[in-house]
């Protein structure tokens, strides 16, 4: 088995996008949420080498150790490059929040590099968030990019909504240290007002039932209902699909309970 930690880079057409390859095995690639970069799986990455399984978890563009866009970009197609070009395939794809849009973009457009998709805090891309609070922390969090504002963007993501749901003590402050750390990286590469490249994946429920590979939604709690209810017809959609939920955690499940994700998501492959 390899086992690395250092960044690999593959040059695109667009710049050079890095990534983490390690393990041997069955390949799991890793997709992570928006404004952070591979490290958010620090707690899966391990559990899954010494698995069996090879890793790749990429800083996906934008983000991270990763290239900023310079013109029209799909994540799901820089995804297909990388796997391309290392002559890797078909993956179990596992993402959380942007990384399970891109999970789903991708097995719809580029099916033959798929063979599963685990999908968090996340359905398809033609789903947004409608509840007032959750959108209005995102508008300020987006108003606030650069300045280094981060406390809404977290406490959104991790359901801190005092009176009902937990408060900033109830979760542990590493998380929020990490989450901070990664996201004030990726901001620093960006500026306000900067043209968004991003070429967006659409009339994606429709095409759901042409997906012929098992796929899992699993979700904390504690994400809003509208969210569990896009994950559960995700499931239901696809032809081979099923929703879980870990209790008592929002968007970073993965962060929060790693060990009860990291069962959930080796039952999975396990079963594949």
């Amino acid at each position: 088995m390899t086992t690395k930690s250092e960044l690999s880079y593959y040059t695109s057409t667009d710049g050079d996008l890095a990534y983490l390859d390690t393990g041997a095995g069955d390949l799991v690639v890793l997709l992570h949420s928006g404004y952070v970069d591979h490290r958010v799986f620090d707690d899966q990455i391990p559990a899954l080498a010494a698995a069996g399984h090879r890793v790749i978890a990429p800083d996906v563009r934008g983000h991270g150790s990763s290239a900023n866009a310079t013109g029209p970009f799909r994540w799901a197609d820089d995804l297909a490059a990388l796997l391309r070009h290392l002559d890797a395939g078909p993956a179990v794809v596992v993402g959380v929040s942007m990384g399970g849009v891109i999970a789903t973009d991708t097995v719809l457009e580029h099916p033959e590099l798929v063979r599963a998709v685990v999908t968090c805090g996340a359905a398809t891309g033609d789903w947004q968030y409608t509840d007032e609070w959750t959108r209005g922390i995102q508008a300020e969090y987006a108003r606030t990019l650069g300045a280094g504002d981060l406390q809404g963007w977290l406490e959104a993501f991790l359901r801190v909504v005092p009176g009902e749901h937990r408060s900033a003590d109830d979760v542990d402050p590493d998380i929020a240290r990490r989450l901070r750390e990664m996201a004030l990286r990726t901001m620093s590469k960006h500026t306000p007002g900067e043209t968004d490249w991003l070429v967006r994946v659409t009339d994606s429920w429709s095409r759901l039932p042409k997906i012929d590979v098992p796929v899992l939604a699993v979700n904390g709690t504690l994400e809003p209902v509208e969210l569990l209810e896009a994950a559960q017809r995700l499931a239901e959609t696809v032809p081979d699909g099923r929703a879980e939920t870990i209790e008592g955690v929002g968007h970073y499940l993965n962060m929060e309970k790693p060990e009860e994700f990291n069962t959930v998501l080796l039952d999975f492959l396990g079963g594949l």
